[in-house]
């Protein structure tokens, strides 16, 4: 009889956050992101031009625009008052009506918004395998809820897929996640392509297998 070749399994090369245990475009969701920011700008420094560039540009914009009218203001109040202790019997000069602020500055008001909308980072389930005491593994799923999916009724989905336990717990970091009993990876990926249309191919990665401690 002749044998079938067991297809390759995926694996990518995930890097993984040392303060937060995330991926580094999802450090922003955690709790210490100037210590995140701090790690990547040493550690990968191309990666942090990548994710922060749009947002280093927008607040040397601010700043520019803060500087412009400060300038303004400052050359305004010289001239008042050399204007006044050169004609003190001069009547005081009318109230100037106020000044519809610039492009920049109008652009500038919104700008928290504006860098939430940019730095937003791309949506990805990760598949992660978890070796435990004995040999025993695990297989995590972590992000299906970014494409609004039922977490509950996909584990009891995978239960029944792979006739085994799942079960939806929430990681370190207090995010939900689904724990599958085995190591189901592979299956999992064709799975999650085949229920849910939403979630293209490159939207799902495989995470390093890891070592419970």
């Amino acid at each position: 009889m002749e044998e079938v070749a067991a297809a390759p399994t995926r694996v990518l090369d995930v890097l993984y956050c040392d303060n937060c245990g995330l991926p580094p475009e999802y450090c922003e969701f955690g709790t210490s992101v100037p210590e995140c920011k701090a790690w990547l700008k040493v550690t990968k420094p191309e990666l942090y031009d990548q994710l922060y560039a749009d947002e280093a540009a927008a607040a040397a914009e601010k700043i520019a625009a803060l500087e412009i009218a400060d300038g303004e203001g400052a050359a305004g109040a010289a001239s008042a008052e050399g204007e006044g202790s050169s004609s003190a019997a001069a009547p005081a000069p009318a109230a100037q009506k106020p000044q519809k602020p610039s492009k920049k500055q109008a652009a500038s008001a919104p700008l928290s918004s504006m860098l939430a909308t940019t730095l937003q980072p791309p949506k990805k389930v990760v598949l992660t395998t978890i070796e435990r005491t004995k040999r025993k593994r695990v297989t995590v799923i972590a992000g299906l809820e970014k494409f609004d999916v039922d977490l509950k009724k996909a584990a009891k989905q995978f239960a029944t897929k792979f006739a085994c336990g799942a079960s939806v717990t929430k990681n370190p970091q207090g995010q939900d996640e689904i724990v599958v009993q085995g190591e189901f990876a592979d299956d999992i990926f064709e799975l999650i392509l085949q229920t849910w249309p939403s979630i293209g191919e490159d939207s799902v990665e495989f995470g390093e297998t890891k070592t419970k401690k």
